[in-house]
């Protein structure tokens, strides 16, 4: 973390979190805190978060930060900082403000305990604020996945333990593994540059054919519209006359099995399809319905494609590992580092990524939403 304040004197981590409640195994990067004020009596933001149960957060939308669209919220810094709302077991209000100037003001008037932030460190300076990198050093992961390197956390007081306990947070995820993840889902390269021409064309000629259809089973199933087009779209290129090798077919690629338990008589007509797909998806995120969004969608994603039985198992080996099955990163995780030796888990990890990368399209893209 880097302050303005002269009276800083540099510390390690290890010895600041000595003083506060949150305990990590690992040191942090430099973190600069005065002295003075460490073992202060007086109220602070961490002791004012856990008595009010509940963390405020503001921050930009871009692609590192977050994917803000109504309630639907996700992106490698929002499930950073929710991450670490779950660690401190407090409720996270995180809002969204135009620019970083706004974000930076709200930290500095006490209306946000800290910022997710892109802005310089001269524009947090000039608040005399402080900051840190939202990933403890690891640019490499950033970078790598598209990600912008200068991502931070910025704070009012670099000598309140909030700050202390953030940072660390931030430095056990880099060396658990959980930043590599998290980057690595969220990759902006997932789809490649050279691919989006094609799918915009495709979207552009075939969507206006079913988005009522999209749009009719959305509201039967209290779904997300754009979601259950970003399937279709990866299921079949929106082509209701599409055949897998082992028989999966229709717009939505439903086995023959799952559309006769969906009703569908014929999986090629598209109406047909698009309300089984949507009747399927809406069966696997009730699967899951004890699992918080934005992870239920992706384990209903990886269930929709796997089945639920094959998500069943690997949840069992997560947990046998010590590790929360109940958690999108571990599952994700276990996923990637085992796709090299399994088809099924590649694929699911092209699947749910890929999704990901359509839904946001589709949702920010105006002549796709209003067509």
């Amino acid at each position: 973390m880097h302050s303005s304040s002269s009276t800083g004197t540099r510390l390690c981590l290890k010895s600041v979190l000595q003083s506060t409640p949150f305990k990590i195994s690992v040191l942090a990067t430099a973190l600069i805190i005065p002295f003075h004020s460490i073992n202060a009596s007086k109220t602070n933001q961490y002791s004012h978060v856990i008595d009010h149960n509940k963390l405020t957060v503001v921050s930009v939308k871009n692609t590192s930060t977050v994917f803000s669209n109504n309630q639907f919220k996700h992106g490698f810094g929002y499930d950073l900082v929710r991450n670490y709302a779950q660690s401190l077991n407090v409720k996270l209000e995180f809002k969204t403000v135009p620019d970083n100037a706004t974000a930076l003001k709200m930290v500095a008037q006490g209306k946000a305990n800290f910022a997710m932030t892109t802005a310089s460190m001269q524009q947090v300076e000039s608040r005399h604020l402080s900051y840190f990198s939202a990933t403890c050093g690891d640019f490499t992961a950033l970078k790598k996945n598209g990600l912008n390197t200068e991502l931070n956390w910025v704070f009012k007081n670099a000598d309140d333990p909030l700050a202390a306990t953030a940072n660390g947070y931030i430095c056990q995820s880099k060396q658990n593994g959980t930043i590599n993840q998290l980057a690595s889902f969220y990759n902006r390269n997932a789809v490649k540059a050279t691919e989006w021409d094609n799918i915009q064309r495709d979207l552009t000629k075939r969507m206006p054919i079913y988005k009522a259809s999209f749009k009719q089973n959305a509201q039967r199933y209290d779904l997300d519209w754009h979601m259950l087009a970003a399937i279709g779209y990866q299921e079949s290129y929106l082509k209701p006359e599409s055949i897998s090798p082992t028989g999966v077919r229709g717009l939505m690629m439903l086995t023959n099995q799952t559309a006769k338990a969906m009703g569908v008589s014929n999986r090629s007509d598209p109406v047909q399809s698009i309300q089984g797909g949507a009747k399927y998806y809406d069966l696997m995120l009730s699967k899951y319905q004890n699992i918080p969004y934005p992870d239920r969608n992706w384990f209903a994603l990886v269930a929709y494609n796997m089945g639920p039985n094959a998500v069943d198992n690997i949840q069992k080996r997560i947990k046998s590992q010590g590790k929360n099955p109940n958690q999108w990163i571990n599952l994700y995780d276990y996923l990637d580092r085992n796709k090299a030796n399994n088809g099924r888990y590649k694929q699911a990890v092209q699947y749910v990524t890929r999704i990901r990368a359509y839904l946001e399209h589709i949702k920010t893209t105006p002549n796709l939403v209003d067509i």
